[in-house]
């Protein structure tokens, strides 16, 4: 990945919330291509460490840059599932859909060009089928699965992941890794937390651990 080109470049960084710092002067680069996967026990910093690039959290001292033209509506991110989203009541395609919201504020309605975007985005999630369906009666694997479509419409080049399968049934989990690695096989960067060390060594091209505050590349 050297000659790869860098789109999150990260100096002296330290994240944290009031006066609890969970993540201290962290330098390290995310390059285009990367399947990065940040492992690590709870209250290590690692969401914390994702809100940080996804333009949810500032900084307490040092930068986050976005480089190579990145820009923060090319960055989809799907946080972990509430309590509240998992019980919306709207359509598979509103809730898709909804994305472009957060992209250009307040839109009075959706063009084709969103429309036929967000189709897409189901297609590459296995959720096209459910587009009329009511979001709160879906399953919870196809309920994410419906959100990873709604956060891969922002995702033009990156695409943040927080326990994208936390509560997921095996079939489940193995059919969200599926899409995820099809993704990045497309061209996706993906930056993904989790658990699960044992596919995070299997699939990611990079793997950062909290623990450590170290790398390990293939």
């Amino acid at each position: 990945m050297s000659n790869a080109k860098t789109l999150i470049k990260c100096r002296q960084l330290t994240l944290g919330y009031g006066s609890k710092d969970l993540v201290r002067d962290l330098d390290y680069d995310i390059n285009a291509g990367d399947y990065l996967c940040i492992v690590g026990r709870n209250g290590s910093g690692k969401t914390t460490f994702l809100r940080g690039i996804a333009g949810l959290l500032k900084p307490k001292s040092g930068v986050i840059e976005l480089c190579d033209g990145l820009s923060r509506n090319q960055i989809g991110y799907l946080p972990q599932m509430t309590i509240v989203q998992k019980d919306f009541p709207a359509s598979v395609e509103e809730i898709v859909l909804s994305a472009f919201q957060g992209k250009h504020r307040l839109l009075p309605f959706y063009r084709k060009a969103h429309r036929d975007r967000a189709m897409e985005c189901m297609a590459l999630t296995r959720t096209e089928s459910l587009a009329k369906s009511c979001f709160r009666e879906l399953s919870g694997g196809q309920k994410q699965r419906v959100l990873l479509a709604r956060a891969l419409c922002a995702a033009e080049r990156l695409l943040l992941l927080d326990e994208p399968v936390t509560g997921l049934d095996p079939e489940s989990t193995e059919t969200m890794y599926r899409i995820i690695e099809e993704l990045h096989q497309k061209g996706m960067t993906v930056v993904m937390v989790t658990h699960d060390v044992d596919t995070a060594l299997d699939d990611a091209t990079r793997v950062l651990d909290f623990n450590k505050i170290s790398t390990k590349e293939k």
